[in-house]
């Protein structure tokens, strides 16, 4: 395997843990504070703490690369993405929210195919189809479990495909803290434009601090995302979003006693093997 697809697939297994790490935070908080209002504070964090890190990078010298259109469009698209995602987390368990997120690596699979003229093999495509049908197993939709929060969710994982396949388009040039500054920056005004039309919940210092360490796995999680789909193939890092899923039912089952049923595990079992084949293909490709 080429260094750039171990550096992909290395970043995003790294961005998935932080991104769930980060969900669990906010939904915990999401007890007590209007869903809006704590995104909107956990973006002005987040905010705050990338643009240190760019600061501290000297990233801030080249602050007019972030002119660049795709850059913010990129930016709203991931607002979205946060927004309508979040929405689904605060209403679904953790898992299962995860789960259908996992849905991403079939779209921008076939983004990859269409925009980037990937090519991609009928045993990479064929093992990408075995781990979403092993989402499908922990999800188990029906017509009670699968509900408007689950479509919700279901929008959500379109937008942030189609945001990963933008991040693509944006130039090497531009550092990824850039781009993860846009981000920061978009979710906290989108958020925030949507907290002046509620009325806003007195904030108490454990949701606050819940908060500030929600934002630190947000910030360094938007880093590595960045990372990852700026290296190697898409349709081979992005099948490891489906690590999130192991680390959304682990924090599920500690923090909310959420236990997966028998079909729930066999889908877990197919997550794992469909990665672990997927890495077996590419080591076969490489090189002697």
């Amino acid at each position: 395997m080429d260094a750039d697809n171990r550096r992909g697939i290395l970043a995003m297994s790294l961005a998935m843990a932080l991104f769930i790490a980060n969900d669990a935070l906010v939904k915990q908080v999401s007890a007590t504070l209007p869903g809006h209002q704590l995104i909107f504070i956990r973006g002005l964090m987040a905010t705050t703490l990338v643009l240190i890190m760019a600061q501290a990078m000297g990233h801030l010298k080249n602050w007019r690369l972030m002119l660049n259109a795709k850059l913010w469009l990129r930016g709203v698209v991931d607002a979205a993405a946060s927004l309508t995602y979040l929405t689904a987390v605060f209403h679904l368990p953790l898992g299962n929210a995860t789960a259908i997120n996992l849905a991403s690596p079939l779209f921008i699979t076939v983004f990859a195919i269409f925009f980037f003229k990937e090519r991609v093999t009928v045993v990479r495509g064929g093992l990408i189809l075995l781990g979403f049908t092993g989402v499908l197993m922990v999800v188990q939709p029906s017509s009670e479990g699968f509900n408007v929060y689950a479509w919700i969710a279901v929008l959500a994982t379109l937008l942030h495909a189609t945001r990963d396949t933008l991040t693509r388009g944006i130039g090497l040039h531009v550092p990824a803290l850039l781009i993860s500054l846009s981000t920061a920056v978009s979710v906290a005004l989108g958020a925030g434009g949507i907290t002046l039309t509620q009325t806003w919940v007195p904030v108490d210092n454990t949701s606050l601090a819940l908060l500030f360490c929600a934002s630190v796995f947000l910030s360094v999680a938007y880093y590595f995302l960045i990372v990852a789909m700026r290296s190697g193939e898409m349709s081979l890092v992005a099948p490891f979003r489906y690590s999130g899923l192991l680390f959304a039912l682990l924090i599920g089952y500690v923090v909310w006693d959420e236990v997966p049923n028998t079909l729930a595990w066999a889908g877990i079992f197919l997550l794992v093997i469909s990665g672990l084949l997927i890495l077996r293909s590419e080591r076969s490709k490489a090189p002697h």
